[in-house]
């Protein structure tokens, strides 16, 4: 059944409708998502509704799952923990001269994993086609994670549904993507895991018994929640994306792979925007020709039913896309060093600054989706 304490409507008053963050997944790229929403609470843009994949869904279960005071402080000490497995020393300085500055704390990372986050998984020594089991068969163990997000987020919060919540995560078997929402249904932390489950690093989470994987790999960008939603609303959206879906032409392997996984993880942003775009409008062509009908007509059973395809809603879209760091590589989204994190949430801090100072919402032409782009 759906819960009905999906929205406080005494919040953002004079914003264009419901305000719905949308978080796309990238590992240690979410730091600028943090960025983003400091910006938002700063100005006192609270979200009415917040979707995220992978670590989208993680930033989205720590701001969903707190009254708004406590958020911020719930976000930074997350990411103050994803720090802490980074190593430094003179000792460490010689990786360096492989050209890549992050090799030496990425290279840890991999090998010892974050504490608060994943470790090894010593079944995983076995070898690559032992039977583990789905929940088992990955190069690290989750369960760090779980710890943390029950000391950082509050579950019975969250799913008195204050803020309302979505996260994607992909069915192992079926290969269907499903959206797991708190005005429909109880969210666990294992929903949130599910969502952040990327094979083969991380073990299958499993929900009513059957096993999810990182959302990710089917639709990193889930936006389409939003706009797919019912029943529609007039809606700012804050679409927070940190792959870059274009790129410059790459020159050895090292960058193929970059510009490889960028592609992959930007999950068609663009299109799907444009898609939606042109989707809506037909709704609102649907809605005037119904509307053109003379008054017997539009009483008529079947016209009722077609009519229900008509929407007059509004959606503005505020995407925002983090900026390339100098020097980062196809590793960056393991990149957890302070200064990798600092620099990434100082990023979406000022760029959500800027796009609030602007308001693009406030003058743009009567549109049914306004696409509102900050380029990098």
């Amino acid at each position: 059944m759906p819960r009905t304490r999906s929205r406080d409507d005494k919040k953002n008053p004079a914003l264009p409708g419901q305000v719905v963050l949308v978080l796309q997944g990238g590992g240690a790229l979410g730091a600028y998502q943090l960025g983003c929403y400091q910006a938002l609470h700063e100005a006192g843009i609270e979200p009415d509704w917040v979707i995220g994949t992978s670590i989208g869904a993680i930033n989205a279960a720590l701001i969903a799952g707190n009254p708004p005071e406590r958020r911020l402080q719930a976000l930074h000490t997350f990411w103050q923990h994803m720090q802490r497995a980074v190593p430094s020393g003179p000792a460490l300085a010689p990786l360096a001269w492989f050209g890549q500055p992050n090799l030496a704390a990425n290279l840890a990372t991999v090998l010892r994993g974050i504490p608060d986050f994943f470790t090894p998984n010593l079944h995983a020594w076995r070898g690559q086609t032992a039977a583990l089991g789905v929940e088992s068969a990955a190069w690290y163990s989750t369960a760090p994670l779980r710890e943390t997000l029950l000391e950082l987020v509050d579950f019975e919060y969250l799913c008195d549904c204050r803020t309302r919540m979505t996260v994607g995560a992909v069915n192992v078997v079926s290969g269907a993507m499903r959206y797991f929402d708190t005005r429909h249904e109880r969210l666990g932390v294992e929903h949130v895991m599910a969502s952040g489950a990327l094979p083969p690093a991380f073990g299958a989470v499993r929900i009513d018994g059957e096993p999810y994987w990182d959302g990710g790999i089917y639709s990193n960008t889930p936006i389409e929640a939003v706009l797919d939603d019912k029943p529609r609303r007039d809606s700012l959206i804050f679409a927070v994306n940190v792959w870059h879906q274009q790129g410059p032409e790459p020159e050895s392997i090292w960058q193929v792979m970059g510009r490889q996984k960028d592609i992959q993880y930007a999950s068609r942003a663009d299109s799907h925007i444009a898609r939606q775009k042109q989707i809506h409008r037909l709704r609102h062509v649907i809605r005037e020709l119904c509307a053109a009908l003379p008054e017997n007509r539009r009483k008529d059973p079947k016209v009722q039913e077609l009519a229900g395809w008509g929407c007059g809603t509004t959606m503005h879209v505020a995407h925002l896309i983090a900026p390339r760091l100098d020097g980062e590589d196809h590793t960056k989204d393991i990149d957890f060093t302070p200064q990798g994190v600092r620099s990434r949430r100082e990023a979406g801090y000022a760029d959500t600054r800027r796009m609030i100072e602007r308001a693009p919402w406030a003058h743009a032409a009567a549109d049914p989706i306004e696409g509102v782009i900050e380029h990098h």
